[in-house]
């Protein structure tokens, strides 16, 4: 096969950015695996825009930005939503974006199912289903006999799930420990640089757009919580889900916290630990000039091996294009393995 049909559903920050990226590598992908890439549908909440022959990955950024719905698409705009668009168009691969739900999981689990049992490859950047069922999704895909890659659940562009998969993939993985929330990091350095309250600096933050109108998820660790998960079922072997991890939040770290910490070279983090006896987000002490020692919206993570002693990896935890840009390494990974 010459040519990969994609859907794209949920089209908020990350799915314009793999609309993006597509526009951008589309000729790398296609010397990489001699495989074309081409967009046949793309879904917001409520509308979509659908074409056997193709849909042009600049217009759909564009319509979305500028008209809020992709039913404004010119020609192939439409109505159809979720699960149907499915229904709608042959594809080959689904690229699945839309947001976190960490009480249900939907919508990602009835589309990510539902691509596995059309016989789809699927590639996600969603923690929900991932985080309250990942035993079931990945043993889903496994009977469909299909490929189900989720590197941008975890870090956005920071390489983690993959790195450890397979360039280390001779090691055991004894545990693995970090900062897996770039809000988080980048509220606390800003405390720490500036000596500001957290209030203060969470105010901020929310009008530079780096914190969420509602921060919950991320400043209560929820977020960093359900990667702890994907980390632990993925790359442990651990079977736990969302319930199975101790989380505590920064909501109540005080500039005095932070001040004392710094007085002893200190600086506190929220921190993640996976290993097969804890599972746990907090905040922590680290030392200074360690490798914890990441600013702004950062991620790192340190994996601990039995062979290769502890590696560490930093990159950015979010964003339209970085996440996509995992997204797009795990589509062209399926492109090599099956085309």
């Amino acid at each position: 096969m010459d040519e990969c049909k994609v859907i794209i559903m949920g089209f908020g920050s990350v799915g314009q950015g793999v609309a993006n990226a597509i526009s951008m590598k589309k000729d790398l992908i296609k010397d990489k695996t001699g495989v074309a890439v081409k967009i046949v549908a793309a879904a917001d909440s409520s509308t979509s825009a659908i074409s056997q022959e193709g849909l042009d990955e600049k217009l759909l950024v564009e319509t979305k930005k500028n008209e809020k719905k992709l039913s404004a698409y010119p020609e192939f705009g439409s109505d159809l939503n979720g699960v149907d668009v499915l229904d709608a168009v042959e594809y080959d691969c689904l690229i699945e974006a839309t947001p976190t739900n960490i009480v249900d999981a939907e919508p990602a689990l009835s589309l990510t199912l539902k691509a596995f049992k059309q016989g789809k490859d699927v590639v996600t950047s969603n923690k929900g289903h991932l985080a309250l069922k990942f035993r079931e999704v990945v043993d889903a895909a496994e009977k469909a006999g299909v490929e189900f890659k989720y590197e941008a659940s975890v870090g956005g562009a920071m390489p983690i799930i993959n790195l450890t998969k397979e360039t280390l993939s001779s090691c055991d993985i004894k545990s693995i420990i970090g900062i897996l929330n770039g809000t988080t990091n980048y509220i606390l350095s800003r405390m720490t640089a500036e000596g500001s309250d957290y209030e203060v600096i969470l105010k901020e933050s929310q009008e530079l757009g780096i914190a969420e109108t509602d921060p919950t998820q991320d400043v209560e660790g929820i977020d960093a919580a359900c990667k702890t998960v994907i980390l632990a079922n993925s790359l442990l072997g651990i079977d736990a889900t969302y319930g199975d991890v101790k989380v505590k939040g920064i909501s109540d770290i005080s500039a005095e916290a932070i001040e004392l910490a710094k007085k002893d070279d200190y600086l506190i983090k929220l921190i993640a630990e996976v290993s097969h006896d804890n599972l746990q987000v907090s905040p922590r002490l680290v030392r200074k000039g360690s490798s914890y020692d990441v600013s702004g919206t950062l991620n790192m993570a340190t994996v601990k091996t039995d062979l290769a002693g502890e590696i560490s990896v930093i990159g950015l935890g979010a964003g339209s294009l970085e996440t996509a840009s995992a997204m797009i390494t795990d589509l062209i990974s399926i492109l090599k393995n099956k085309y």
